[in-house]
C-alpha cells in the first residue's frame, strides 16, 4: 500500500496528531509542513526527517507531493485554510472546532459539497472508550429512553492550556464555551440522538482576569508554561497571555430537537481534570467516574431507593486498542481519516455534527454575553445535511470557470 502523503498546517499543541499520522511504510507519511513560527519549524524538521518544512501554507496546499492536508492551526484560521485545500482537491482533516462562527463553518461545508472533496473533522472524543461505552449502554436500553443529560467539565489545567496563548482571546477562539465545549456538546448530541435547538448560558471571567502577571505582546511562552504538579492555586499563575477576554467559568442549558433537556458546566480553575457525564433515561441513570482506563460507568436501573453509592451495574472503562493521546482516541481518529481518504464510506465523526456543535457553542456564547437571553440554534441547509449524512458520495464538482 502506497503511503498517503500528508501536508500539515500548524505544529502547535495538536502537532501530536501529525506525529500520530506519520507512519512511513504503514499507510501515511508527513511530506510537508508549514508553520510561521521558526521554533515550530525547527521541532518539525527534527520530528519528520526528509519532510519539507516551510513558513507559508500555500507551499503545502498546492504542492504536487501532498495527497491530503491536516489543518492544525488556531481555530479562527480553520475555514480559510480548509477551503483553500478543498478547492485544490486535497482531502482535508480539520481539527475541532470546525471554526469559530456558524457562517464560516457553513462555508467549509459548502466548499466541500461544491468541489466534491472529502472533509473530515477531528472530534476525537467519539473514539474515546468512555464515550463509546456510554453510547453502547444507552443503545442497549440500560436506562430506557434518554430524557436528560448533565455534563460537568473540570478543567484542572485550564490556566496553563487556555490562558497563556491565543485561546484566551475572543478574536481567535470566540470563547471557551465554544472552543473547549465543542467536544462535550458533540458528545451530548451523539449520546442523546439529537442536536441542540434552544440554548441559554451564563458565565464570567472570575479568576484569570484578575492576575496581572502577563507576558508582553509577542513574548513567547515560558519553558515552564505547563507543569503537572505546579501552578496551584490558580491565582499563582504567571506569564499569562497579554490579552484575556474569554470566560473561565460557564453554565449552559439546552433543549434538543427531540425534547431532551441538557446542562453543561465548565470551570478552568478546579484542582482536578476530568469530565463527568450523567445520563438519565425513563428507566435508569448512568454516570462515569473517571474518563479513562481505571474509570468506570455505573448504572442505577433496578429499583428506587435513597442514596446508595453501589450501583446496579458497573462497567469498567476499557483501554483503547492503540496507545496515544486522549486515552488512545487520537490514533483511532487518524486511522478513520486515512481509511476515509482511501475508501470513503461512513465515519463516526460527522461534519454536520461538528457544525452543529459550533452553532450551539456560538449561540450559547452570545447568550452568555447578552445577559443570559435564550437563543435559537440556526439549522443547517438541508441539502448540505443530506450530502454529509450520506457519507459524501462521489459527485461531479460544480463548474468553476466561465
Amino acid at each position: 500500500m502506497t503511503d498517503i502523503r500528508i501536508g500539515v498546517l500548524g505544529y502547535g499543541l495538536r502537532g501530536s496528531l501529525a506525529r500520530t499520522a506519520h507512519r512511513p511504510g504503514r499507510g501515511a507519511v508527513v511530506a510537508a509542513l508549514a508553520d510561521p513560527d521558526p521554533r515550530a519549524r525547527a521541532r518539525a524538521a527534527a520530528d519528520f526527517p526528509g519532510a519539507r518544512v516551510v513558513a507559508g501554507h500555500r507551499e503545502v496546499i498546492g504542492a504536487g507531493d501532498v495527497d491530503a492536508v491536516l489543518v492544525l492551526t488556531p481555530d479562527h484560521t480553520h475555514a480559510d485554510l480548509a477551503c483553500q485545500a478543498l478547492r485544490a482537491g486535497r482531502p482535508v482533516f480539520v481539527e475541532k472546532p470546525l471554526d469559530i462562527s456558524v457562517e464560516r463553518c457553513d462555508e467549509v461545508l459548502r466548499t466541500a459539497h461544491e468541489t466534491g472533496t472529502r472533509l473530515y473533522v477531528g472530534h476525537n472524543m467519539r473514539h474515546m472508550p468512555v464515550v463509546r461505552l456510554m453510547r453502547d449502554l444507552i443503545g442497549r436500553g440500560a436506562i430506557g429512553r434518554v430524557r436528560t443529560v448533565w455534563i460537568r467539565h473540570f478543567v484542572g489545567y485550564g490556566g496553563d492550556w487556555y490562558f497563556k496563548d491565543w485561546h484566551a482571546e475572543r478574536r481567535c477562539s470566540n470563547g471557551l464555551l465554544l472552543q473547549k465545549a465543542a467536544h462535550d456538546i458533540d458528545v451530548l448530541h451523539w449520546l442523546a440522538g439529537s442536536y441542540a435547538q434552544d440554548v441559554q448560558a451564563m458565565g464570567d471571567l472570575m479568576v484569570y482576569g484578575d492576575i496581572p502577571h502577563r507576558r508582553a505582546p509577542g513574548e513567547p511562552k515560558t519553558d515552564d508554561w505547563y507543569t503537572a504538579d505546579g501552578h496551584w492555586p490558580a491565582g499563582t499563575q504567571r506569564a499569562l497571555n497579554p490579552v484575556i477576554d474569554v470566560e473561565d467559568v460557564s453554565l449552559l442549558n439546552m433543549r434538543l430537537g427531540n425534547g431532551v433537556l441538557a446542562a453543561y458546566q465548565q470551570c478552568h480553575f478546579t484542582p482536578d481534570y476530568w469530565r463527568n457525564y450523567t445520563v438519565i433515561g425513563d428507566a435508569g441513570r448512568l454516570e462515569n467516574f473517571g474518563d479513562g482506563p481505571g474509570g468506570e460507568i455505573r448504572v442505577w436501573n433496578a429499583r428506587r431507593s435513597g442514596y446508595r453509592a453501589e450501583p446496579d451495574e458497573t462497567h469498567p472503562v476499557p483501554s483503547a486498542t492503540d496507545e496515544g493521546g486522549h486515552g488512545g482516541a487520537d490514533p483511532l481518529l487518524i486511522n478513520e481519516f486515512l481509511r476515509f481518504i482511501r475508501d470513503g464510506g461512513p465515519t463516526d465523526t460527522s461534519p454536520v455534527a461538528a457544525r452543529m456543535a459550533v452553532a450551539a457553542g456560538c449561540e450559547a456564547t452570545a447568550s452568555l454575553r447578552g445577559g443570559g437571553t435564550p437563543r435559537r440554534v440556526p439549522p443547517l441547509d438541508p441539502a448540505l445535511a443530506e450530502y454529509f449524512t450520506s457519507g459524501q458520495p462521489p459527485r461531479t464538482p460544480a463548474p468553476t470557470g466561465p
